[in-house]
């Protein structure tokens, strides 16, 4: 699964939004979210996720075909199962985040803050027309070209 993350708007009012590209076609929106100054909720979360190797929290769940209320696309059956069969491990992955975005904030170092480290630098150093770009499970995301006329 590709995970584009992208910013929008402007300085000062700037929005954080991604993508998901499951196979070929399989396209996932995904929410819009503060960007601040700080890394995005959701791109700390896939990070953190990512670098740990942590099964079954929400990038993984999206990746086996997860429908959540929070993306664009309808809810379906077997979308909801596959949460409904992975909820102690997605409750897991938010207590995990929280942990590991506490012991970056105190910058004791790891494999888990540097990854967070590098992936606020490019989020940071990206531009509008530059989308940050993972492919899961992979903890190294890197800065692309946004295609012309893609929003």
């Amino acid at each position: 699964m590709r995970v584009e993350f992208y910013k929008l708007g402007k300085q000062g009012r700037l929005s954080a939004a991604w993508e998901a590209t499951r196979g070929k076609r399989t396209k996932v929106p995904g929410t819009v979210m503060a960007a601040g100054m700080g890394i995005p909720h959701d791109l700390a979360q896939y990070v953190i996720e990512a670098s740990t190797g942590y099964r079954n929290g929400f990038w993984e769940l999206v990746a086996k075909g997860a429908t959540f209320k929070s993306t664009g696309r309808p809810r379906t059956k077997p979308g909801r199962a596959v949460i409904a069969g992975h909820r102690d491990t997605l409750m897991g992955a938010e207590h995990l985040a929280g942990h590991h975005l506490a012991e970056w904030k105190t910058q004791r170092p790891s494999r888990v803050t540097d990854a967070l480290n590098q992936a606020l630098t490019q989020w940071r150093e990206l531009s509008p027309q530059q989308r940050l770009v993972f492919e899961w499970p992979s903890a190294v995301g890197s800065v692309i070209e946004q295609a012309p006329g893609r929003p």
